[in-house]
């Protein structure tokens, strides 16, 4: 754990040192974009990535109605996330009543009935029982707000305790996995955008099997040392993209051209779509153009039309300082 621990301090320190900061508005919706769709793939939800970038740019998807409602959901509640206390039972609650509303009846409310989880008709564990709930979790989150081992292992520990309390009646997984990415965000912001969801995702199976030997064990151990392992590995394919594809980098390869190309005379949304060699697509309009001017990185030249058929787009002084 500590090797572990002391590697992924230095890849942060690596990252934030090439300008990770997390702040380019491009690259923060991709990666959370990843994360809703892992987290929620684990759950069996069966959207592509495509659709589900598709849901969260408010555009018709032709999949299961639930399934789209999940992702309206979980965008909802990752968005909400910066607002939050780890400690807060609260806020563990609200985070859950965005996650499940209106997929469960009682969503934002600890169980009150007992559940257990089962694999191929097995019970695979019992969760304790339903009115130990409110004190294992007051108890829980306490040990958090008071704990003094690093942010890493703590999160790690807290994911695995609220797994094995099992809360709530359905969307376990999906909660805990949201609130460690919070508990981190809280010790450095960049975890706030890593998709530490994927290498879960693809490591499904293990993430099941180790949880059930914790299980057994009566201990975290073997959990932790898995979840640390996943962060590496995200922190990893963050640190091994292609040049402008880190996770946070300053600029993006596609938006440093938007960038340059309205350094000079204004452009067209078709103009520069062309210029990113991306097609002119409304999708493609809202993911890569609408960012920079939310950022303050463009600015329309006629504000009060934005949606004029004559609109242009010029760079600022803030996207001209982001260029140098």
């Amino acid at each position: 754990m500590l090797s572990h621990v002391a590697e992924i301090a230095e890849l942060l320190g690596q990252l934030e040192g090439r300008g990770a900061s997390g702040k380019v508005p491009i690259l923060r919706r991709e990666n959370r974009i990843r994360s809703i769709h892992s987290s929620l793939a684990i759950e069996n939800n069966t959207l592509t990535l495509e659709q589900v970038t598709a849901v969260i740019a408010g555009k018709r998807v032709l999949g299961p109605p639930q399934e789209v409602h999940e992702v309206k959901n979980a965008f909802a509640a990752y968005e909400a996330m910066e607002s939050w206390s780890p400690s807060s039972s609260r806020d563990l609650l609200a985070a859950h009543r965005l996650l499940m509303a209106g997929l469960i009846d009682d969503a934002g409310k600890f169980r009150t009935r007992a559940v257990g989880i089962a694999q191929e008709k097995q019970v695979v564990h019992l969760a304790p029982p339903a009115e130990r709930v409110p004190g294992l979790m007051k108890d829980l989150l306490g040990w958090l707000k008071r704990a003094d081992a690093h942010p890493l292992i703590a999160g790690s520990v807290f994911h695995y305790e609220l797994e094995f309390i099992h809360p709530f009646s359905d969307g376990n997984g999906r909660i805990g996995r949201l609130w460690q990415t919070l508990i981190l965000s809280r010790w450095n912001p960049l975890f706030a955008w890593l998709p530490v969801e994927s290498v879960i995702r693809d490591r499904q199976a293990d993430y099941y099997k180790v949880l059930a030997k914790c299980d057994k064990a009566g201990n975290s151990t073997a959990f932790i040392e898995f979840l640390l392992a996943a962060i590496l590995t995200a922190l990893r394919e963050a640190g091994n993209a292609p040049s402008g594809e880190q996770v946070g980098a300053p600029v993006s390869e596609q938006v440093a051209k938007i960038l340059k190309a309205c350094s000079g005379e204004p452009k067209s949304k078709a103009q520069l779509l062309k210029i990113a060699g991306l097609s002119n697509a409304y999708l493609n309009y809202k993911r890569h153009i609408q960012p920079l001017v939310a950022d303050g990185l463009l600015e329309m030249t006629i504000p009060d039309k934005p949606n004029s058929r004559l609109q242009k787009y010029r760079l600022t002084e803030k996207g001209r300082a982001l260029l140098h």
